[in-house]
């Protein structure tokens, strides 16, 4: 087992992964730039590192400063938590050739899964039901046209090496493909270095249902209950749960073969999660693979009482699982709301600044936040706004929509603003504890009603 392992990330996840780190007895690394030398992550590691400036181009995407630190301290491993650097393939590359042991998949596996375009047709072969959409990646808007006049409309714009919703637009007409196809693009290739892209056909009235799993390096695979993540705005999650609504124990089990023999034929190695579209009719198609920890893990933790973080460390380490798919159970349900530092009455403007009071009810059974949070904190402009994920689980839905809605009501943050009055109100909308929503509910239906509300009461 690892003697050191660097943390390569910052916030809540890094917090996450040092706690585990400690009760497996195993030494902390943390990085940081210069706006974060008094978070919480730098506080609790048992080492601590600046590697840059306040962007994250010169700090947590500093490929060079992040090797070099852990070189420095003599880290045997790097973890790279979510986001960041964590589906970048070079830098995985990178680290395995200094002698570091990259706590992920392999770099070829991050590169294959990474490109939407790719993984879509790796999955394919592996006999995997995709989206219908186009074969290969889409040079101009010509090819864009064939493809659209074969499928129909409306269908989905996606960069190949997207993600976030970067280089995604919606399409209605054949009057707005040229428009939206150039302006997909060129955001791609200013976000991320890659305007390639493919198409996919919109499937309207559908689920966002994904599944993570694990393997081993001699083979090993366990797939755990799947996670419904249907609740977006602008394709970023705001709300997650497991199980999810509408999945009976057939459908997990063929889900969980699917996503078995995904990782088989790609010889997967660490964890990942494979998300998928669940239409009307119950049939799942495949959307991306995520080669990572995944911001919704907790809630996965919660009805499987596992530690994923140290699954990935020990599989890293060189270790067989420590379980089979018969140890796997679910047991009970559980949801998990995202807080952000953010204005959702003002269009979700960013919120920062430092943080007067903070009061985070971590009490009673069922009950788990993760945050990075505390009094004095600076919540930096410069980073994802998120700060934490607030956590609950109970014997059955209804039970934990009662108590992750208690936890919501109780939690208090001053000094700046949060999503915390938008996540109560979400909790208290009929359709959403009833589980009767999709993928477009939260944007085309509750947020005009709760926005129109707002106005009412000014």
């Amino acid at each position: 087992m690892f003697k050191k392992v660097l943390v390569a990330n910052r916030g809540e996840i890094a917090v996450r992964i040092i706690r585990t780190l400690r009760e497996m007895g195993i030494a902390s690394v943390a990085v940081y730039s210069t706006a974060d030398k008094d978070s919480l992550h730098v506080q609790i590691a048992d080492e601590a590192i600046a590697v840059g400036g306040v962007k994250p181009t010169d700090s947590y995407l500093n490929m060079k400063n992040i090797l070099s630190a852990a070189l420095l301290t003599g880290s045997e491993a790097i973890h790279p938590g979510y986001g960041f650097l964590s589906e970048n393939a070079l830098f995985a590359e990178m680290v395995g050739e200094v002698g570091i042991k990259w706590i992920g998949p392999r770099p070829d596996t991050i590169e294959l899964m990474g490109n939407k375009a790719n993984a879509r047709e790796e999955m394919r072969q592996a006999g995997v039901p995709v989206i219908p959409g186009s074969d290969g990646f889409i040079r101009d808007f010509s090819e864009a046209k064939v493809v659209a006049d074969r499928i129909g409309y409306p269908l989905l714009l996606k960069a190949a090496a997207g993600g976030g919703g970067k280089g995604m637009r919606f399409v209605y007409s054949e009057d707005e493909l040229s428009d939206k196809f150039d302006d997909a693009q060129n955001e791609a290739r200013l976000s991320v270095g890659d305007d390639q892209m493919y198409i996919e056909k919109v499937m309207e009235h559908v689920r966002h249902i994904e599944m993570q799993l694990l393997r081993d390096k001699n083979g090993h695979v366990v797939y755990l209950p799947e996670r419904d993540c249907s609740l977006q705005r602008k394709n970023q999650k705001v709300l997650e749960e497991s199980p999810a609504v509408g999945v009976t124990p057939e459908m997990r089990a063929y889900l969980g073969d699917i996503v078995t023999k995904a990782a088989q034929a790609i010889r997967y190695e660490n964890t990942g999660t494979i998300e998928f579209l669940q239409d009307h009719e119950g049939n799942f198609y495949f959307m991306e693979m995520n080669t990572r920890i995944q911001v919704e893990h907790p809630v996965t933790e919660m009805v499987t009482n596992l530690d994923l973080i140290r699954l990935q460390i020990e599989v890293a380490a060189g270790q067989d699982l420590p379980i089979t798919q018969d140890d796997i159970q679910v047991n009970g349900h559980s949801i998990e709301v995202r807080l952000t530092a953010e204005r959702p009455e003002s269009n979700f403007a960013p919120s920062a600044g430092t943080v007067d009071l903070v009061f985070l009810p971590t009490g009673g059974p069922g009950v788990r936040i993760d945050s990075a949070i505390f009094v004095g904190d600076k919540v930096q402009p410069f980073y994802d706004s998120m700060i934490g994920k607030l956590v609950a689980k109970a014997d059955t839905r209804e039970q934990a929509v009662q108590k992750i809605h208690r936890i919501v009501d109780e939690t208090v943050v001053h000094g700046i603003s949060t999503s915390l009055n938008f996540q109560k109100a979400l909790l208290e909308d009929p359709h959403v504890q009833r589980g009767e929503f999709d993928t477009r509910y939260l944007e085309t239906e509750f947020l005009p009603r709760w926005t129109e509300s707002l106005s009412e009461d000014e």
